[in-house]
């Protein structure tokens, strides 16, 4: 699903000027396996994929993966991107789909440290 929400364009859009990241968000079906699908769909970035976060969420499941690459963890731990999942699933529960991704993105942001 293409991402047409401009909420969550400018969040991307913050957090790659503030964190020099890449960062992208896919909003569809996971499949049986939402982690398994989540990596994939983070590996299909290719070389970019080390130094990106996808933020991965399949509503229909009420499914959140946050992955990072192998230069992204190293600035951003999952303790952190579990604090940031946390409040974008409680986003999500009064039915704010866009503004829960893009809150959690800056959450995310925040917790970035410098490289």
């Amino acid at each position: 699903m293409t991402i047409e929400s401009a909420q969550i364009q400018r969040a991307i859009k913050l957090a790659e000027r503030r964190t020099g990241l890449n960062w992208s968000v896919f909003v569809g079906d996971l499949g049986a396996e939402p982690r398994t699908e989540a990596l994939a769909r983070h590996g299909a970035l290719g070389p970019a994929a080390a130094e990106s976060v996808l933020v991965a969420v399949d509503p229909a499941q009420r499914k959140l993966e946050i992955v990072t690459g192998a230069r992204a963890r190293k600035r951003l731990d999952d303790r952190s991107c579990a604090l940031a999942a946390a409040s974008m699933a409680g986003t999500f529960a009064v039915r704010d789909l866009d503004g829960g991704i893009a809150r959690g993105i800056l959450a995310l942001v925040e917790h970035v440290r410098r490289g």
